[in-house]
């Protein structure tokens, strides 16, 4: 085995940071149908528990959503507006690593509150601030809680793979 250098933990940071984007925007490209509007379940969001295991997911999630949203079919505000949030989200699920529980939670509060208000306000969808919110908040508690959460239990069980 080498010998751990700055060089080799950067260069690890990076590629975990650009394999979590990709498979970001792959999963959220594959299940398009679902992954954009106000009725969604990106699937992709489960992958928000990644910062439990790496401070890498923080910008492979950001770029990874941004990505996802350059090639979805809203406006320059999803891009910048989701991007945001998924940077937000991220860096305080980082920040609740050590409850594990709650590693899901800040992605279901954020989205709900900055995507919700969002579609309302930039994209005037026809129902009321309170109902855009709650569908974004109840598609990323079936992404983060019954996707991203039984994950990151298997994920835990096989650390290895973030060594």
């Amino acid at each position: 085995m080498g010998k751990i250098t700055k060089r080799n933990m950067q260069t690890k940071y990076l590629i975990q940071a650009s394999i979590i984007a990709a498979v970001y925007v792959a999963i959220t490209v594959a299940f398009a149908p679902i992954s954009y509007g106000y009725i969604q379940v990106r699937v992709s969001e489960a992958l928000t528990i990644l910062p439990f295991f790496t401070p890498a997911a923080i910008p492979g999630l950001f770029v990874g959503c941004f990505i996802a949203n350059f090639l979805g079919p809203l406006s320059i505000a999803d891009l910048i507006c989701g991007s945001l949030a998924s940077l937000i989200a991220s860096i305080l699920s980082y920040k609740l690593r050590h409850k594990q529980a709650l590693v899901p939670l800040p992605p279901v509060v954020v989205n709900g509150v900055i995507i919700g208000a969002m579609l309302y306000f930039v994209y005037g969808v026809p129902v009321s601030l309170w109902a855009c919110m709650a569908f974004v908040t109840v598609g990323q508690v079936v992404a983060c809680y019954g996707l991203g959460y039984p994950l990151l239990c298997f994920l835990k069980k096989h650390r290895k793979i973030f060594e």
